[in-house]
């Protein structure tokens, strides 16, 4: 498990990767976006994936508590501070990302409420029922350990608390071998399925409220990922690898015929920890 956590920072932490995410996906955020309109940018249904996941939760406060695991650049933690004033804590693997992250913060004086830290969700380095939401966007998937990471969100969770992630996921009824070029990609042996996050949540005193599934959104944003980076491949190359480049289009396209053949899922799965 701890293999997987130095290649999953290793990875993020890498030129290639940081470039990549930062210039294709517009620098805020790293997670699938909710598109309403063909055409429309991956900066705009980014922000309307955050905007959902609000909707879903009671009214955010300033005395409200957050924990973003697996926080990227922090689109999430600023958009949350600087609507409702509340306070975040970030917790991520990559100093790149949290370098980005502290920089943007500072940008908009939002230093105060932001805090970044580098570390794993798999042990979070923060004290038992300290947060009102703990809130991820398509981090889970990394996770060898995925029930580690449930009984940590319940532990640092106040009752009735609340947990609300997206992840991409594959289909509940997914058959055997399928994603096997999508698995190597993230060097993992299985994906998290709704079926799991279920399961788990149940193990870990969290109840379910709501479970949006919405695997077509992963496809349009994969597809719009694609375009983009071929749009701006003259730009990737100054700095980038090719191999890289080659590698992340390759792993995009798995990932939208996965999204096309009914294999994966994605959405945003809400739960509440008991009183």
């Amino acid at each position: 498990m701890q293999d997987l956590v130095e290649t999953t920072k290793n990875y993020y932490d890498s030129s290639d990767a940081d470039e990549f995410y930062y210039t294709v996906w517009g620098g805020e955020d790293i997670h699938v976006g909710i598109y309403e309109t063909p055409g429309e940018s991956i900066f705009q249904a980014s922000i309307r994936t955050i905007q959902r996941m609000v909707s879903e939760l009671p009214n955010i406060q300033d005395t409200t508590r957050i924990l973003d695991i697996g926080s990227g650049y922090g689109g999430a933690a600023r958009y949350l501070a600087g609507r409702f004033g509340c306070t975040i804590d970030c917790l991520n693997l990559s100093e790149k990302e949290n370098q980005r992250n502290r920089e943007k913060n500072a940008e908009v004086r939002l230093n105060d409420q932001i805090h970044v830290h580098e570390g794993n969700f798999e042990e979070i380095p923060f004290d038992k029922a300290t947060y009102d939401i703990v809130w991820s966007e398509d981090a889970l998937l990394h996770s060898g350990n995925k029930a580690k990471v449930f009984e940590e969100v319940s532990r640092v969770l106040k009752p009735e608390g609340h947990f609300i992630f997206t992840d991409p996921m594959q289909a509940d009824n997914c058959p055997e071998d399928v994603l096997e070029p999508i698995l190597k990609r993230i060097h993992l042996e299985a994906m998290g399925s709704v079926a799991l996050y279920r399961q788990l949540a149940t193990q870990h005193t969290l109840s379910e409220v709501n479970v949006l599934e919405m695997p077509d959104q992963l496809v349009n944003h994969y597809s719009a990922v694609l375009q983009g980076m071929t749009e701006k491949e003259a730009v990737l190359q100054k700095t980038c690898s090719q191999e890289y480049i080659d590698q992340m289009k390759a792993g995009l396209r798995h990932w939208i015929d996965g999204g096309q053949q009914g294999h994966l899922n994605w959405g945003i799965l809400h739960f509440q920890k008991e009183a």
